[in-house]
């Protein structure tokens, strides 16, 4: 009898990448040389403040502007950057760089990595997500140097390039206060800036190239252009329109006349601190506002905007918009007794339809079995929890003031919850399930059950 061969699969690839990633971070952040006071930190911190970069998160048990020399914010800004476009893009654009010729098992591991369909163009793809990366990272930094050169002088300058980093890989880590960007909720600058660059990493490259593409062959003319751009970039653009407007309506409406929070703002500036507060929870987690001052209308609706997250292949976390506008629509053909999900006048597939399901189902999986365990460690309130668990799971970054009182029971329940969030509900179940060769084509007879 042939024993069978274990062989690796481009997921496990993947998976173990990212926690290479976090093993070499934490043994780096644990040196002396990485905090302020010159003195080791405690492995646990050191994991936890390495999970929480590479899987981009943002939830902190240790305030980064004060806790971590400038060595040590550099470790954590190379984690942000290498989590936020994935170790597998890095190592493919350090052998492009080499002009090294990738072959079939480097392009499957690309096409695994960024969730595509084709192999073909692969590198082209991958040398314009490096280059439209930093790019937009760039121009990003420098429009914030015009805000903290002037506060910070010179260090004013890593400070930009520290956040517009973080707030493209949708992050929310930043080195300018313990409070976020609290102290920065009226400025236009900021809030524009931050705003972009999350919306610009969270929508995803292939939005990008598919507006290029129309551009180029269509040119800027507003008549039709929508119309030209393909499903998923139909889908992508106005689910993050939809969700980013109406997340904003309902919380300035909640917040109108919250004391704690924006009672006494100015009409624009309640409008202004709303939307970046729809922004950031589409998993970049910079605050404006502090989470546990929000009342419990905004957090429930910053919970749904949190766990729904960015779009595919971009830096946001969650289940994503285009998982969330196919479940949607699937409900609605459901309930109108139509045989096929559309969108935008065209069918769904049923492979889709069966991958968003089970990315909701396994999210929120993660996400109830982590709030139960969190439960059980800690006297935090149920919202406080909730919270705490829906952001690591959508790697937003978000807290109600939970993370730093985690106890070390607590701290590896979010660090394992982090890591699930991030690797993605999909991916985790195509690792743990290998596919069986010379499967039966026998099938099972149908019968009807009823549901509902």
């Amino acid at each position: 009898m042939k024993k069978q061969r274990f062989k690796i699969s481009t997921t496990h690839i993947i998976m173990l990448s990212f926690l290479a990633a976090i093993l070499i971070g934490t043994v780096l952040l644990c040196m002396p040389i990485s905090s302020a006071d010159g003195k080791a930190t405690a492995f646990i911190d050191a994991l936890f403040t390495a999970t929480t970069s590479v899987c981009v998160t943002g939830l902190v048990v240790m305030p980064t502007v004060t806790s971590w020399s400038i060595f040590g914010q550099a470790v954590i800004l190379v984690l942000i950057q290498v989590g936020g476009l994935g170790i597998i893009t890095i190592m493919s654009g350090v052998m492009i760089l080499l002009h090294k010729k990738m072959g079939i098992d480097d392009r499957l591991l690309l096409q695994d990595a960024f969730n595509l369909n084709s192999l073909s163009g692969l590198v082209k793809f991958v040398k314009k997500v490096l280059a439209g990366t930093f790019i937009v990272e760039g121009v990003g930094a420098l429009l914030l140097m015009t805000v903290f050169v002037p506060q910070f002088g010179a260090k004013g300058v890593w400070i930009s390039v520290f956040t517009a980093v973080s707030a493209f890989c949708n992050a929310g880590i930043d080195i300018i206060a313990e409070n976020s960007l609290c102290d920065y909720v009226f400025n236009p600058v900021i809030n524009v800036v931050i705003s972009a660059l999350i919306i610009l990493g969270g929508i995803g490259y292939i939005v990008w190239w598919d507006v290029v593409r129309v551009i180029k062959n269509h040119g800027l003319k507003p008549k039709g252009f929508f119309k030209k751009l393909s499903l998923h970039s139909k889908i992508a653009v106005t689910a993050t329109l939809v969700l980013i407007l109406g997340g904003a309506v309902l919380i300035f409406a909640f917040e109108y006349n919250n004391a704690q929070t924006m009672k006494d703002y100015t009409l624009l500036q309640k409008i202004g601190a709303s939307l970046f507060q729809s922004v950031t929870t589409r998993t970049a987690g910079f605050a404006t506002v502090p989470q546990e001052n929000l009342s419990n209308a905004s957090a429930m609706v910053s919970l749904l905007l949190m766990f729904i997250g960015g779009s595919p292949v971009g830096t946001a976390g969650g289940v994503k918009t285009v998982t969330f506008a196919v479940i949607f629509a699937t409900a609605l053909a459901t309930v109108g007794k139509k045989d096929d999900t559309e969108l935008f006048g065209r069918q769904l597939t049923k492979q889709a339809i069966g991958k968003a399901s089970a990315v909701v189902c396994i999210s929120f999986a993660i996400m109830f079995i982590s709030t139960v365990l969190l439960s059980a460690v800690t006297n935090a309130s149920a919202i406080d929890i909730v919270y705490e668990t829906v952001s690591a799971t959508a790697t937003v970054g978000l807290t109600r003031n939970l993370t730093p009182s985690l106890n070390t029971a607590g701290k590896l329940i979010i660090i394992a919850t982090m890591y699930l969030g991030r690797v993605g509900p999909i991916s985790l179940a195509i690792a743990f399930n290998r596919k069986k060769e010379n499967q039966s084509i026998i099938r099972n007879p149908v019968e009807e059950i009823s549901v509902g």
